[in-house]
């Protein structure tokens, strides 16, 4: 069935912008990528928005519908509010290029600042072994594809520009923890969390994970661990203690 959707789309740049609205068609089932394509093709040819798979894996068309982070791919027309105008927006976190396209360099930056992977000295690759548990841990992180929602939703960074210097966000947070959790990694993980990447910044609200396309607890699964592992490190008395006596061995 075809209708006509009402969509509100910003259109601007750095300097300043406004909503512009267009009615689009719309057929049964249509995401809203959907849309925007055709109000491209149709009204709007020098709109911009980045896209890539349309299958919900590369991350690409991030953005906020009606107030919500979100992918345009991913969200279907008929799961907004029926009869009531579609609002989207540049992610609110980062500094727009143009339209819907804003600059998510703080992340790439983020990224660089974690440490590889660390393996024991005298073990080379194809020589490393963990139990099927250990892969098991970590393997819900890797399912990340680096769409940023979590960092955009995050408080700590969305409201804070000051925040960014000194906090990785939701996403790097849970890159150290699945470094940290390896059985083989060496480098410490949790003192550069806490005093290099702002873990304490995190406040656990859960944000992250609720608009986590791929259903990633962010919070309960990786940032609440690494937090427990941080305080028993700094104010468990027997942790502290079984430090010592390893640093001396």
């Amino acid at each position: 069935m075809t209708y006509q959707a009402e969509i509100r789309v910003w259109r601007g740049d750095m300097t300043g912008g406004g909503f512009a609205t267009y009615q689009v068609e719309a057929d049964e089932g249509e995401v809203v990528l959907d849309l925007v394509h055709r109000l491209q093709a149709t009204q709007a040819p020098d709109l911009a928005v980045r896209w890539n798979c349309k299958a919900g894996k590369c991350g690409s068309c991030s953005a906020e519908i009606n107030g919500r982070p979100r992918l345009l791919c991913m969200t279907r027309m008929s799961a907004l509010p029926p009869g009531e105008p579609v609002t989207i927006t540049p992610l609110r976190a980062f500094p727009v290029i143009r339209d819907l396209v804003t600059d998510v360099s703080f992340n790439y930056t983020k990224a660089r600042e974690i440490p590889s992977f660390a393996a024991p000295q005298g073990l080379a690759p194809g020589e490393y072994r963990m139990s099927q548990e250990d892969v098991n841990r970590s393997q819900e992180f890797r399912k990340c594809i680096e769409c940023y929602l979590c960092q955009d939703t995050c408080h700590v960074v969305r409201d804070h520009e000051e925040n960014k210097s000194a906090f990785a966000g939701p996403r790097y947070l849970m890159r150290i923890a699945e470094l940290d959790m390896h059985p083989l990694d060496t480098a410490d993980r949790q003192k550069a969390a806490q005093e290099v990447h702002g873990l304490g910044y995190c406040n656990i609200t859960k944000c992250c994970t609720d608009v986590c396309p791929e259903g990633i607890r962010i919070t309960d699964n990786a940032l609440i661990p690494l937090k427990e592992r941080v305080a028993d490190r700094k104010y468990d008395p027997l942790v502290w203690l079984g430090s010592k006596i390893t640093r001396r061995r």
